[in-house]
This record gives structure tokens, sequence and C-alpha cells, in this order.
């Protein structure tokens, strides 16, 4: 009778590796530890310990070369270091170490507003103060003027992240935080800046003057046009040459039976505005033919007659439109 005796084969070279790779777990996600050996035969026991002090988390008996182990919801506490072990019969063999991060979604931050006195005045320095409770770090702090963005701040550890602005505008201030694992909005903070006297009097002087270039830029602009108009045609005008009088229109002098002529008879007649506001008046005369002897008036002799004119300007106005000559 032949008598086969079959030698079991130790455990050896046991590994313990992570679901998801890498060691890293969000928060409530799970977490999955798998123990492995290259070599073993028969049936193996696994073992996962928790820490450095081999805290037990549990055991799992199989003919297989691998086993696992599931946290199903990861929580902060769980970020320790881990490792497994592994029995077939000739003494447990033990893995190395692994490191498990458990990465937190940031919380809600909380947004504090920093004045240099009680009260926050026009042209102090404001501190915008951004921070959460929990959440794995580098987070990233955005800060807002109600939906404005006016910065960002990283922060590399917990302790929250600083702004500093300018006191100008009143008004919702929030920030925002962000790690990689989700974001989370503050709630909004108001912010009322107070105007020194000083400052007050030079934003009510630029107040007026803004509303007054509002209100005023229609007409502003149209007297402008009225004025660029004006200067137009006053050039035009002046490259115009000037009209000068009409010429007196001929008149014939008849004698009825008489060596004297009749007097003559003044006639007048208007010119056109030349330049400025000038009339020029002509005056020309004209004899009166007379039917008879009869009829004719009296004869003035050679030194009784006289025929001096006279032409008077009148600078024209617009309360009178007419002019007056004189002879």
């Amino acid at each position: 009778m032949l008598q086969i005796n079959v030698q079991r084969v130790p455990v050896s070279d046991v590994n313990l590796e992570t679901r998801p790779p890498g060691g890293q777990v969000t928060e409530g996600k799970m977490l999955v530890l798998v123990c492995s050996v290259t070599e073993g035969t028969g049936n193996i026991t696994f073992f996962w310990y928790k820490g450095s002090m081999g805290l037990k988390l549990g055991t799992k008996t199989q003919s297989s070369l691998t086993a696992e182990f599931e946290i199903l919801t990861a929580r902060e506490s769980d970020a320790e270091q881990y490792y497994c072990a592994a029995d077939n019969g000739y003494g447990p063999s033990l893995s190395e170490l692994v490191s498990i991060t458990v990465r937190i979604p940031v919380s809600r931050p909380v947004l504090t507003v920093r004045a240099t006195g009680a009260q926050a005045v026009a042209g102090d320095t404001v501190e915008l103060h951004c921070e959460v409770q929990r959440g794995s770090p580098p987070i990233l702090y955005r800060f807002y003027h109600e939906d404005i963005i006016l910065g960002n701040s990283s922060a590399p550890s917990r302790g929250g992240a600083s702004f500093n602005l300018t006191a100008e505008h009143s008004g919702n201030y929030s920030c925002e935080a962000d790690n990689g694992l989700g974001t989370q909005h503050s709630e909004a903070v108001p912010l009322n800046i107070t105007v020194s006297t000083k400052n007050r009097r030079e934003f009510i002087t630029t107040g007026v003057i803004e509303g007054l270039l509002g209100a005023l830029g229609p007409f502003t602009i149209l007297l402008l046009f009225c004025y660029w108009l004006k200067r137009k045609i006053g050039k035009q005008s002046a490259r115009d040459p000037l009209r000068s009088p009409p010429s007196p229109v001929p008149q014939e002098f008849t004698y009825v039976n008489s060596p004297t002529p009749v007097p003559l008879q003044p006639v007048y007649e208007n010119v056109n505005l030349v330049s400025g506001d000038n009339i020029y008046s002509l005056v020309y005369c004209s004899q009166q033919e007379w039917k008879s002897a009869a009829e004719r008036p009296r004869t003035l002799t050679e030194d009784e007659v006289s025929l001096d004119i006279y032409s008077k300007l009148k600078r024209a106005s617009d309360s009178d439109g007419d002019y007056e000559d004189a002879m």
C-alpha cells in the first residue's frame, strides 16, 4: 500500500490594500480593506487590525488567497493606520501598516466682520474673516459683496482666511468655502458704513454735482449746439461780400414854361441789412410835373433853392423795428 503525505504550504507575503486606492476616502463613503497572500494552502484565516495597538476589527476564514473587510460608512475617526494578518495553521503572518485618510467636506462657513472701531467708518479698513468648523484642508475661501466677488484666499490648514478691504459700500457681505469635495456658502452679514462729517460734505457735494450734470446734460448739449450753429452762421456771413445799396432810379426833370424847376420831392427807399445791426436809408429827389403855369406854386429864386439832403443811420433793436430819416 502506497501512502502519500501532502505537506501544506504556509502563507507568505501578506499585503493590505484599500479601495478606493491611495488610502483616501471621503467621509460617508465606503472603505474596503483588502488582505491578500501570495501563497498558502488549505483554509486561511484573515484578521484586520486598527492602530498601532492592534484593535481587532474582524476575521474571515476561507480557502482563497484574498479576503475583504468593509467599513460601510467612513467617519473622521476612521482616519488611522491599519494592517492585516493571515494564518493557515503555521502561525500568522502580518502585513505592513497602511495609513487611511478620511477627507471631510467643508461645513457651512461663518463670516465675521471686524472693523477698527465699534462702527465701520468710510475709509477705514474692514477685515472679513471666513472659517468653517469642519473640512479637510486645503480650503479655498471666496468673499462677496452682494453677488459680486471681492477676492479669494486659500488656507492650507484650519483656522479660516481673512480678506481686508476699504469701507466704502454698505450692504450684505458673505463668503464661500470649497475644498474640492463640495461648496458651502455662509449667511449674509449686513454692514453699514458711517460717513464722517467731512466725508459727508464731500459726498453730498459730489452727489449734487453729479445730479446737476445728469439733469442739465441734455440742456447743456442743446446750448452748445446753438452756440456752434450761431458761430457757423456768423463765419459764413463774414465770408459773403458786403451788399451795396441799389443805385437810385434816375429821374427826369420836366420844366413847364418856366426857367426855374419845380421843387424836388424827396423819395425814400430802404435797403437790406448789410452787417451788424445798422440799417442804411437812401434818399433821392424827383421832379413833379405841373399841368399849367396857373397851377405852379411860387417860384423860388436861385439863392433860395436849397437841395441839401441828410441821411441818418439808426441802430436796429428788438423793440424798434422802424428807422427814421431826416432831411
